[in-house]
């Protein structure tokens, strides 16, 4: 018998800190309720890193709901889940908490959900009023913010620091590296990394040429990538820039139509192959019919 259309839409997700190793009592739960597709992750409360919750938000359909058993399998703070939600309603997908009054498919849920907001920017705005009355006193008091070790330049301090902001540097980028890394694993070492950045760039990320090469190497030094994408750039002709670069473009990004890789290739302000600042989609075709000519490409399935 083929499941229920609701029943069908119900995605469930669970989450087991490291220590406990077993996620039945909430998969059981997310059965009973009709959810037919469970996600599993293992990591702590704490942990910013969750691949599993990462992947199930890009890939959600619309009119899905994620179904958790409580809101704090799911969130590390309401800031957390209120970001959750807003990805979720991004793709026309709700959300539901089996023991909280949490549904945003109800009118009910979502009161409920704007009292979270109301209370999370109250907290914000408490912590920040909390933070300034504290400098202000310690100022009065001639002590200034910040760590004194820091200040002092004091080397065991530094070292205590520079460890932590790397750690909780590598955890934001583990959250987002499906989004960039496949693009930089096909544009370098062919093309230097002012080219990579302005590529994720147009797509809607924030990189600069500097970060996205110090982060790269970052995942270089803990065995996540490759060694060979931190290769120096060879000096290339313009045409064989272009070629290889709309190929770059296509196959890291295959959804494109030839329209949408023109109008990419002009927000990067790159010059078309005969000088003009407008591409046309007949410029983009060429080339790639050029691409796949040389094998740079795997597939020529990009439409007008």
């Amino acid at each position: 018998m083929p499941p229920s259309p609701l029943k069908a839409n119900l995605v469930g997700y669970a989450r087991v800190s490291t220590e406990d190793q077993a996620t039945d009592p909430q998969t059981d739960e997310l059965r009973a309720a009709g959810c037919l597709v469970i996600h599993q992750e293992f990591a702590s409360g704490a942990s910013r890193s969750r691949p599993v919750l990462a992947s199930l938000l890009r890939n959600i359909q619309p009119g899905e709901t994620l179904v958790v058993v409580r809101l704090d399998r799911l969130a590390r703070s309401v800031k957390h889940l209120l970001e959750v939600i807003e990805q979720l309603e991004a793709r026309s997908a709700h959300f539901r908490s089996l023991g909280d009054p949490i549904d945003t498919t109800t009118p009910q849920g979502m009161f409920s959900l704007q009292v979270l907001g109301a209370v999370a920017q109250l907290e914000r705005s408490l912590i920040a009023e909390r933070t300034k009355a504290g400098i202000k006193a310690a100022a009065r008091r001639g002590k200034l913010p910040g760590n004194p070790g820091l200040r002092a330049r004091d080397p065991i301090a530094i070292r205590k620091a520079a460890a932590g902001w790397s750690h909780a540097h590598l955890e934001v980028v583990l959250e987002t590296l499906d989004t960039w890394l496949p693009t930089v694993r096909r544009l370098r070492p062919q093309h230097t990394w002012d080219d990579v950045a302005r590529v994720l760039n147009a797509s809607g990320q924030s990189w600069t040429a500097e970060r996205l090469r110090r982060t790269t190497r970052r995942l270089v030094k803990e065995g996540l990538a490759e060694k060979a994408l931190l290769t120096k750039s060879p000096p290339r002709l313009l045409s064989e820039r272009l070629l290889t670069l709309v190929a770059g473009i296509a196959i890291a990004a295959p959804e494109l139509t030839l329209r949408d890789i023109a109008a990419q290739l002009e927000r990067m302000r790159e010059r078309a192959p005969r000088g003009g600042s407008r591409w046309s989609a007949s410029s983009v075709k060429s080339l790639l019919d050029r691409a796949n000519k040389l094998g740079l490409t795997t597939s020529s399935e990009v439409s007008s």
